[in-house]
């Protein structure tokens, strides 16, 4: 039987670090989308000094935990770890996912799909940033990540072991190898905003050559701490 779209539960994961700000943003708009559908928020925080979780618990997330150790892999498994929805869906603090996400989810799980993401847009009138968004929309693995929020059935997420917990960096690209050749994968032809931060502080150039710098070492075996140190030395933080 389909997925129905008043049945399904959906465990929305937040992965953060210092995001009080972008929480006042996002946590209402969930909220608001997911009004009438079975679901949980759940924030899973690395340590943040600006007052995060106590945000995440003001503005109505329904689990506002901290993670046992930092990283975004080992955040998003402990996140899946305390879920109790049918469907994971792991969102960046720091994008806004369309309206109507809780039916388009549904939709691709009654066309067949057991897992899948968002194209991407940007916060931004760079006409750079907008051809790296049109990218987007082509299923190819090297133009997936995990800001384009990925939501995956629970039970597969588990069978797959989740997140490696010992990556540092390109955590969501691993994951989705492995996701994308157990199960069949949907992008669903609607972007998510994702904000442009990174970019403006550091410049398009720069991102654009850490990313395919990093990508071109990971692909050729570099350790986990070689790929953090290379991509820190390339971007400040924002």
């Amino acid at each position: 039987m389909p997925e129905s779209l008043f049945t399904m539960k959906l465990s929305v994961i937040i992965p953060t670090k210092d995001e009080a700000r972008n929480l006042t943003e996002l946590l209402p708009l969930l909220r608001r989308e997911l009004a009438g559908h079975p679901h949980e928020i759940i924030v899973v925080d690395a340590g943040s000094q600006d007052g995060t979780l106590e945000t995440a618990r003001q503005y109505g997330a329904t689990l506002a935990v901290q993670a046992p150790k930092p990283g975004r892999a080992t955040q998003q498994n402990h996140g899946a770890a305390l879920a109790t929805g049918d469907i994971l869906y792991f969102v960046h603090a720091d994008t806004r996912p369309p309206a109507g996400f809780h039916d388009d989810i549904a939709d691709a799980l009654a066309m067949g799909f057991e897992a899948g993401c968002y194209r991407s847009s940007y916060d931004t009138r760079n006409p750079f940033m907008k051809f790296n968004a049109w990218l987007t929309r082509f299923d190819l693995l090297f133009l997936r990540g995990g800001d384009q929020s990925i939501f995956v059935k629970r039970t597969r997420f588990h069978e797959l072991g989740g997140f490696r917990p010992d990556y540092l960096i390109m955590e969501d690209f691993e994951f989705l190898k492995r996701l994308r050749e157990a199960v069949a994968f949907r992008v669903i032809p609607k972007d998510i905003l994702i904000s442009a931060r990174k970019y403006n502080h550091n410049s398009y150039v720069r991102v654009n050559l850490a990313n395919i710098l990093v990508v071109t070492m990971y692909r050729f075996g570099a350790s986990q701490q070689r790929l953090v140190e290379t991509y820190r030395s390339w971007l400040r933080p924002y």
